[in-house]
């Protein structure tokens, strides 16, 4: 029997280390079988992929993408302060739109009984009238719940209400903390309509002087993300706000350094977990550049929000897969307080399982997953410190446009946010509806048979400004217009799905087909051609084999035809299959092909 030797662990000792250009013979020599004649760099390129903003995320990583840095020094690509959120954990903040004060209040009470920390509500249009503040807030206590406004138009009288219930219920002004959320530029974004930044400027200077933790202003970068825009043409707009703060408050006679404690940003958090991370860290790394070259001192202080544009009607409780992903990157990427969306956000008002769900996922992730307990967890991640040097480098750029049109308002304004964002909406829709970027639960796999999810209507939302778009729009177009059949006609528009040879030939064509259709709303029925007269179906997809094709195509075509199939698709490549009118297959344009079957079912 060998004996190891006793020399501590050095179980790679023995062995010679690898270089990256002995890697990139290997993966020369696995794309060599899949029919790609490529070497060296073009070899780590084939396997690379192209992201927004002109991102890359290469298949390997190495040391030599490392940045320095630590917690609490500028940067603060590490983190904001230099104990992160170690010691407590992120801030859990709920958001609220229910209009009745006494109905807020109830959600309100079992929130912060439960586990929630602060509080974000909507005041004035499209959620809490003002005059409602006293009732909703009836029983919490001001001191130790941070309230986070968002009043839009509404803006001075909810300032002016919180700041009067504060006073009322004898708050000291030092334990004030929360946002009274003034942000004109985000209202413009919204809604088209300026808003007066006096009063805005006013408060901000009323508490630079004696509220050291409530801030004025919150520059809210979600009216660009909903519109549709890339991570780091978020990041610049971001940028370009608060540059325009800056230079406002410092004209109604702030210091920059004032000036600058009065912000606080908001950002989206996606299911895509690492952009999330890198996002959040560019972020402070922005703005400290900002901040440095404006002559002040301090760390971004991030509020983030789990994106509304990734929430799904369809199967809305997978949603809670996606915020429960988009919770912990952005927990992970430093943010300090963090808002989770309840799954049926997009249905209308949340009930109150929805909200339990949303705040236990942040419960869950802080005191059974213990994300909080290490700094910047994802510090060293030679892919995620990468990815944070490229998601910085297109924010900046982007900041740098919009500063070049003359700043944020007239970028507004003038049309050249909404154009930009709407090139990048444009080329993210087409990766939807080829289901390149898959929304599980809609675009794939979706599940016809489930019980629709209903809510109360939310209050209406302003509107005017930035369009507000969802991943899941055109594929909730075409299921509306199943959803009408099935109420007129007692069933769903069907589609024949002819397999062709034994199952070993048709069942991954078949389950392909089966997939797409049901994406539109369009109810599959499988079976061989003979069975297609007693389906109730009028169009068909083949399904099969390419060599089973060849030979069965044809006359199979032929056959549905005689029976009465009005139009017939092959699921497989593109060829010229004599009686085939239309082909269905990985990459092709899913929303185009399912609209055009709709069509031909004459389902409008």
């Amino acid at each position: 029997m060998t004996v190891l030797p006793d020399d501590g662990l050095s179980l790679a000792a023995e062995f010679p280390d690898a270089t990256h250009e002995q890697w990139q013979r290997l993966v020369e020599g696995v794309l060599r079988k899949s029919g790609k004649e490529v070497s060296g760099d073009a070899a780590e390129d084939a396997l690379s992929t192209q992201l927004e903003d002109g991102l890359t995320t290469r298949p390997l990583y190495t040391s030599a993408d490392t940045a320095p840095g630590l917690p609490g020094f500028a940067p603060y690509t590490r983190g904001a302060r230099p104990e992160g959120t170690a010691a407590a954990g992120w801030d859990v903040r709920q958001r609220h739109t229910q209009p009745d004060p006494v109905r807020a209040n109830e959600a309100l009470l079992g929130d912060l009984e439960n586990g929630v920390t602060s509080l974000w509500l909507v005041v004035g249009e499209g959620g809490l009238p003002v005059d409602g503040l006293a009732r909703a807030l009836d029983g919490v206590y001001l001191d130790l719940a941070p309230i986070a406004l968002d009043s839009g138009a509404q803006f001075p009288q909810a300032a002016r209400e919180l700041l009067r219930l504060h006073t009322e219920r004898g708050t000291p002004a030092a334990d004030i903390r929360g946002s009274l959320g003034g942000d004109p530029l985000g209202y413009e974004a919204r809604t088209g309509r300026v808003q007066d930044f006096a009063p805005v400027a006013e408060y901000a200077a009323q508490l630079a002087a004696g509220y050291p933790g409530l801030k004025a202003l919150t520059v809210d970068a979600l009216p660009y993300h909903e519109a549709g825009a890339s991570a780091g043409q978020e990041l610049g707009a971001s940028l370009a706000t608060g540059v325009a703060y800056l230079r406002q408050l410092t004209d109604a006679g702030l210091s920059v350094q004032e000036a600058a404690g009065q912000l606080e940003f908001r950002y989206a958090a996606t299911a895509d977990q690492f952009l999330t991370i890198a996002k959040f860290r560019a972020a402070r790394r922005l703005w400290a550049r900002v901040a440095e070259v404006c002559g002040a001192e301090g760390a971004q202080s991030q509020h983030a929000v789990t994106s509304s544009v990734m929430m799904s009607r369809r199967d809305p409780w997978v949603n809670m897969l996606r915020t429960t992903v988009a919770t912990l990157a952005a927990g992970v990427g430093g943010a300090e307080s963090v808002t989770v969306l309840p799954f049926d956000h997009a249905l209308g008002l949340p009930d109150a399982f929805a909200r339990r769900i949303a705040r236990n996922t942040s419960t869950i992730l802080l005191e059974e997953s213990h994300l909080a307990r290490v700094i910047d967890p994802a510090g060293g991640s030679w892919f995620v410190e990468e990815l944070t040097d490229q998601l910085a480098e297109a924010g900046w750029a982007f900041f740098q446009e919009i500063e070049r049109t003359g700043g944020q308002a007239e970028a507004l304004r003038g049309g050249m946010l909404r154009e930009r964002i709407a090139e990048t909406w444009s080329v993210r829709s087409r990766k939807l509806a080829t289901r390149k970027e898959p929304i599980t639960g809609v675009s794939e796999f979706p599940h016809l048979a489930e019980k629709p999810v209903e809510r109360e209507p939310a209050p209406a939302v302003p509107a005017g400004g930035l369009v507000r778009v969802s991943r899941d729009e055109a594929y909730e177009d075409l299921r509306a217009r199943s959803d009408d059949h099935l109420r007129e006609h007692g069933e769903r528009p069907k589609v024949f799905l002819a397999t062709l040879g034994p199952a070993a030939a048709h069942t991954a064509r078949a389950t392909f087909a089966a997939n797409l259709f049901q994406a539109g709303g369009i109810e599959p029925v499988t079976g061989a051609p003979a069975e297609f007269a007693g389906s109730g179906a009028r169009i068909v997809c083949l399904c099969s084999s390419d060599g089973l094709y060849e030979e069965q195509a044809a006359a199979a075509a032929a056959e549905l035809r005689a029976a009465g199939a009005g139009f017939v698709f092959l699921a497989g490549k593109p060829a010229s299959y004599e009686g085939v009118d239309s082909y269905v297959f990985a990459g092709c344009n899913a929303v185009d092909v399912l609209s055009s079957a709709l069509d031909r079912l004459g389902v409008s």
